[in-house]
């Protein structure tokens, strides 16, 4: 059995090629390092659109929704690292005390458009570490764990430099889907129609629903429910206080059947089930 499994460590990493790639809008409590090798990837985190070129490096802060929306006609690669930052914060004691979890905790989610010398090390390291993370002894085990720290020191690094990540967007559709975005997590509290984002956005309603799904693989509804539902699971974890019927109208369902619904099609239970879960 690889020894990773024996020790029960929260971490894992894993290369994928496809040219059939689907992700759903999810979320999740580990941190997570993306990293972006080839293919054609428009990527939703939070509130933000990255379209991904080769080279991209995201740190992201994992209770935040994303998804990869995927060009089915060309191949797809990608690396990910998943860890639980309570595991790497063990790993970060005194003398070693630099806080490498700084820039997943104040940045959240960032993109770093690697190139030259800092990509191919970047690919290096990711190689190495994979390499390590198959083999079944326990200085592999070790050395995998150094080589994590290593990695996780150089993207501080990155984080010294001035940090200019501003999506940039091959046409203007990625330019209006961001406003549609941007519209629904200023405004996903309220009673939400397409008439408001048509006459937020100034085009029409038709226009963006389609461009929406183009550009994000997904609707505009998909997404504003996800959105509604992830914020719940936050509140029942941070305000037990409040009932299931208060934390359905605050984040903008108006009858709590329908808010219970869809809590259940999206989570697989209840929302009262899925509370009691997390007590």
């Amino acid at each position: 059995m690889n020894i990773f499994r024996q020790q029960a460590a929260p971490i894992s990493i894993n290369t994928s090629s496809d040219m059939h790639f689907q992700m759903k809008l999810h979320a999740h409590p580990f941190y997570e390092i993306y990293y972006f090798r080839q293919g054609k990837c428009t990527y939703l985190i939070g509130d933000q659109i990255y379209v991904l070129s080769p080279g991209d490096l995201i740190l992201m802060h994992g209770l935040t929704l994303h998804s990869p929306s995927v060009d089915p006609e060309v191949e797809y690669k990608r690396t990910i690292i998943h860890f639980e930052p309570a595991y790497i914060a063990n790993m970060i004691q005194p003398p070693f005390s630099l806080n490498v979890l700084k820039p997943f905790q104040e940045l959240r989610n960032h993109r770093f458009q690697l190139q030259g010398e800092e990509r191919s090390q970047m690919e290096a390291s990711l190689l190495t570490l994979e390499q390590l993370f198959t083999q079944q002894d326990a200085i592999s085990y070790h050395r995998f764990h150094a080589l994590l720290l290593d990695l996780l020191f150089m993207i501080y690094g990155y984080c010294q430099k001035p940090l200019g990540d501003k999506p940039e967007f091959p046409s203007s559709k990625e330019h209006h889907v961001q406003r549609i975005i941007t519209f629904v997590e200023e405004n996903f509290q309220e009673d939400i129609h397409l008439d408001e984002i048509e006459g937020s956005i100034h085009l029409s309603k038709y226009y963006l629903v389609k461009i929406f799904k183009e550009v994000t693989g997904i609707t505009i509804f998909t997404y504003l429910y996800q959105r509604r539902i992830n914020q719940a699971k936050i509140l029942f974890l941070l305000e037990k206080q409040k009932s299931v019927t208060d934390i359905c109208y605050e984040i903008g369902f108006k009858h709590p059947a329908h808010f219970s619904r869809i809590f259940k099609q999206l989570v697989g239970c209840t929302p009262e089930k899925y509370r009691k879960s997390i007590l």
